[in-house]
């Protein structure tokens, strides 16, 4: 028996000559064009500037003139500003600024806790006698006038030099409080002539009826 070859994992790959044939015809072909090609423009460059003609200016563009200040949005100008009216100095007569005020309270004059008091009309004699006009009548209690109390009180009242009672207290009850407590309040506002001494008011003392009858 004859010995078995070991299985060549590898595999080569192998053009026909004709696929190689053709392309290295073509290549060849494509050659031949690029030096044709290349012959005929290799006297033509890319880009060739113009001559001028010597001592020929350039045309250049003018510019656009530059609006003036008093041209606006538009491109329309604006009339000039007049021109301010001459200014002429002007005498301004100013008020003269008023005095000030002083906070202070201007003094007053000084009074004399001992200076005699205004002259006050003397009674008679040394009984105190009550002004006219200046003896406020009492006010009838509603109490009273709802239980029906009348009646009389004496009220004795002690007056000084200038005429103001100095005390007042009931000498006689009429019998009912509320006609005594009015007669007490109505006496203490009334005003009188201080009694009199050799011609100098003196302290003194009378005492007055006051009536509370119901009509």
């Amino acid at each position: 028996m004859s010995a078995q070859q070991p299985h060549d994992p590898h595999f080569t790959f192998r053009l026909p000559r004709t696929a190689l044939r053709n392309a290295g015809i073509a290549f060849g072909i494509g050659l031949l064009l690029f030096v044709i090609v290349w012959w005929a423009g290799r006297d033509d460059g890319f880009y060739t500037p113009e001559a001028t003609a010597p001592g020929k200016p350039l045309p250049i563009e003018a510019l656009p003139e530059p609006l003036s200040t008093g041209a606006g949005a538009s491109g329309m100008e604006e009339p000039a500003p007049r021109p301010a009216a001459e200014e002429r100095p002007q005498l301004v007569e100013e008020k003269p600024m008023p005095a000030p005020v002083s906070e202070t309270p201007l003094p007053t004059a000084p009074t004399d806790p001992t200076a005699p008091a205004a002259p006050v009309a003397l009674a008679p004699g040394e009984v105190p006698v009550p002004i006219p006009g200046q003896t406020p009548a009492p006010e009838y209690p509603s109490s009273a006038m709802r239980n029906g109390d009348q009646g009389t009180v004496m009220v004795r009242v002690e007056v000084g030099v200038d005429g103001l009672p100095t005390s007042v207290e009931v000498a006689q009850r009429s019998g009912s409080r509320d006609l005594d407590r009015a007669a007490v309040n109505a006496v203490r506002q009334w005003r009188f002539q201080p009694a009199q001494r050799d011609g100098q008011p003196v302290p003194g003392a009378v005492t007055v009826p006051i009536d509370f009858k119901m009509r």
